[in-house]
């Protein structure tokens, strides 16, 4: 019942937390889904939908010829890839276990380590799907070429990182106002549906509807995408800049909110959710 704590040298706690990240990690991706198999289907189905979806749209409306020239369901899913990861991981973090969650009773467990664990997990179920869907789309049905591959998949991965910066700011406020918070990621994430500019480049928009897009980092990751995924697009709205500044700020807040919130926990916060 009793143990002697002994003390571990960094690496050794370094090893302890990587391993505690991992296992919290299949644990979340598992939470889904009883079966993980599952729940990776499931999201490879969702993506299918949302690229049939607008596949059909694009089609019906038209407007196929004012995308890029080249693959055209290339250009849909260099567009549909980033928003799903960038809107499944602030989901997933916003939905992580918070300060007064039982998980927290069990040592060495912590809210960082729910964190990591919950966008490490979002992220591997998009990684894997992209590649998945990817993998079948060339070898299956028509073979494609990515101008910058590796720069082209950091951008999914910078998608990542600003959902998660942003997933942290709202975790914090979570307890203080849960509904205001749940509200909050409903609209922002049916606003990006639009405002993520994934039905559209940034070359071709006027300067009084690129005023209404510009505010959205994953906007600006969307068309620099495509300009890593097409070797004749070259995206001149947009930055790399941005996104990465506004992923920084709100990491540092959020971090600074969560502390914060951590020590003023409360078991009655979870009898408002």
């Amino acid at each position: 019942m009793f143990q002697a704590a002994k003390p571990k040298s960094k690496l050794q706690t370094a090893i302890s937390i990587a391993e505690l990240i991992y296992h919290a990690t299949v644990r979340s991706v598992r939470k889904g889904h009883g079966n993980a198999l599952m729940a990776i289907g499931l999201n490879i189905l969702q993506a299918l939908v949302f690229i049939a979806t607008f596949y059909v749209m694009f089609a019906v409306l038209g407007l196929r010829g004012a995308a890029l020239r080249g693959d055209f369901l290339l250009y849909i899913m260099s567009g549909i890839f980033l928003f799903l990861t960038h809107v499944k991981t602030l989901g997933a973090v916003v939905g992580s276990e918070g300060p007064s969650s039982p998980m927290m009773k069990h040592a060495p467990m912590n809210t960082v380590i729910a964190i990591s664990a919950a966008a490490l997990g979002a992220l591997y179920i998009q990684v894997l799907t992209l590649f998945l869907i990817l993998f079948v789309y060339h070898v299956g049905f028509h073979p494609f070429d990515i101008d910058q591959p590796f720069l082209a998949f950091s951008m999914l991965l910078l998608a990542w990182f600003t959902a998660v910066a942003i997933g942290i700011v709202l975790l914090a406020v979570k307890p203080w106002f849960p509904t205001f918070t749940t509200t909050v990621v409903t609209v922002y994430s049916r606003a990006n549906m639009i405002a993520s500019g994934k039905m559209f480049v940034a070359n071709a928009l006027p300067p009084f509807m690129l005023a209404m897009f510009d505010w959205n980092p994953l906007f600006h990751l969307i068309d620099q995408s495509r300009g890593f995924v097409f070797v004749n697009y070259f995206p001149r709205n947009s930055n790399i800049e941005y996104p990465v500044t506004v992923g920084v700020i709100f990491l540092v807040v959020g971090m600074m909110g969560e502390f914060y919130t951590r020590r003023q926990a409360s078991l009655s916060w979870d009898a408002r959710r």
